[in-house]
């Protein structure tokens, strides 16, 4: 699956190039991965649950795959250890093992994917 996925995000990159914003590749990667007959959830909600109580915190999850696997997309010069933490909580919090950070800002895509696995 992850093949897949990677694939239809070497398309949009080929396609758009650097410099945009990440709500641009993710709306052209969600519809190359619907295209591709693959299930994909955008800006999917994220409760928190903290001392049993289910709280809406306003997180969201910017692509959700199949339902097992975590897109987070990013259009930045440089992936921080921020970005890494932040998908690692998503993944956590929702119980998800597979993740992929996405950096769409590089002129090689292939620097700009990252995989993490719970």
């Amino acid at each position: 699956m992850s093949y897949k996925i990677i694939g239809c995000a070497y398309k949009v990159h080929s396609g758009l190039g650097p410099g945009l914003l990440e709500s641009t590749y993710e709306v052209c990667l969600q519809h190359e991965l619907n295209n591709a007959g693959i299930s994909v959830e955008r800006q999917k909600e994220l409760p928190l649950v903290y001392n049993e109580i289910k709280l809406e915190a306003g997180y969201r999850i910017d692509m959700l795959v199949d339902k097992r696997i975590i897109l987070e997309i990013k259009s930045v010069d440089a992936i921080a250890p921020v970005h890494k933490a932040q998908l690692l909580t998503y993944m956590k919090l929702s119980d998800v093992k597979l993740g992929l950070l996405i950096n769409f800002n590089t002129t090689d895509l292939k620097e700009g994917i990252q995989r993490f696995v719970l």
